[in-house]
């Protein structure tokens, strides 16, 4: 037998399981449009990765170590992230940070969880960041701390992130009533100025970069796409960083972390566990929204739709619209969209301080 044939590797039933779940990824993201700029590269890079001898290994893996090692691409997402954000509702309502502090609490709740289920802290902490619903923050940290799960990671969370429409509306009938849900809340938006437009980012850097030193690398790249957005003056490359950018770093970002889903390291019980976690992290981030938003209500004489803390966490802006169209659906004349909106934009913002608050807890521990 000629050394060319003897080096050809035989298909394993690890690789055709993995062929059947990057096919289930561009089923997804064709068929259901969930977050189908990753899900689709993410999928076919799965399947590249999975093929005898596969020589896209090595070529991913090289722009792996140059674009996600590093932190590279979902630094320059975020970018692309901020430009799209609109601050305008939450500066008309600056409570509403609050709300997207209160539904980062299923992050250290896992935290806790995943360390009691054996998982190294710094695995554990990676696990845990995909409570954010933030995609580029569960590469962040997971790449920082050199998780051992980066791949699992990456996919549990821009999953639920997709599944954001199924698993927000069962977390708060659960924890709320129908007259809870047909609450009504007035919006009168104020008049916030260009110079507070732009001044907002500038100022939100400084002091992330005061309290949480770990998390300005994500929050000073989120706010200057977002001052790309409002300083006026330049609108083609807020355009093209919203556009361009952005889709063409989730493309690559999909590609490149399919060389970490190879059947080897992707399919061990592991990985299942982490699933479960990350949905429970995303849970009970939801539930955290909801209750101190009840909590608010015992209190206030002015009575807020539970719902609005729900919204607090980072997946934007489909958090917003899925809590908005819940409030319609129990009362048709219940407008809460720009409410859910504000609250959306603070767990954007809460979300990547989260991370940097993890960074600097078990960072210098690993």
């Amino acid at each position: 037998m000629s050394p060319i044939v003897s080096n050809v590797q035989a298909v394993t039933w690890q690789m055709a399981v993995m062929w059947a779940i990057g096919a289930v990824m561009i089923f997804l993201a064709i068929r259901k449009e969930m977050e189908p700029t990753l899900l689709l590269p993410m999928g076919f890079g799965c399947i590249l990765c999975n093929l005898p001898n596969s020589g896209a290994v090595e070529v991913l893996e090289t722009l792996f170590q140059a674009g996600v090692a590093n932190e590279l691409f979902p630094l320059l997402l975020f970018i692309g992230i901020g430009a799209m954000i609109d601050f305008g509702p939450l500066l008309s309502d600056p409570k509403l940070l609050l709300f997207g502090a209160a539904a980062q609490f299923g992050i250290f709740f896992t935290l806790s969880l995943a360390s009691l289920f054996g998982f190294e802290l710094r695995d554990a902490a990676s696990i845990a960041i995909i409570g954010a619903a933030d995609g580029p923050t569960s590469i962040f940290v997971a790449n920082a701390l050199d998780s051992h799960y980066t791949a699992a990671i990456i996919v549990a969370a821009y999953s639920y992130m997709a599944l954001v429409p199924i698993v927000q509306p069962f977390c708060i009938r659960l924890i709320t009533t129908r007259r809870e849900r047909r609450i009504r809340m007035d919006y009168t938006p104020g008049s916030i100025s260009r110079t507070t437009r732009i001044v907002f980012p500038i100022v939100v850097t400084v002091i992330a970069g005061l309290v949480a030193p770990d998390s300005v690398a994500l929050v000073g790249f989120l706010m200057f796409g977002n001052l790309l957005r409002e300083c006026g003056v330049l609108k083609t490359l807020s355009e093209a960083a919203q556009n361009i950018l952005a889709n063409l770093i989730s493309l690559l970002l999909g590609l490149t972390v399919a060389v970490r889903m190879q059947a080897e390291s992707f399919l061990v019980p592991q990985t299942l566990l982490i699933l479960a976690l990350g949905l429970v992290a995303f849970m009970f981030d939801t539930f955290g929204g909801v209750l101190f938003a009840k909590l608010v209500n015992l209190f206030a004489k002015k009575k807020i739709n539970p719902m609005i803390g729900a919204a607090g966490i980072s997946a934007f802006p489909m958090s917003s619209r899925v809590i908005a169209k819940m409030a319609k659906e129990e009362d048709p004349y219940n407008f809460i969209l720009m409410q859910a909106a504000g609250a959306n934009v603070a767990g954007q913002v809460a979300s990547v301080i989260a991370g940097g608050l993890i960074l600097a807890l078990v960072g210098p521990m690993v």
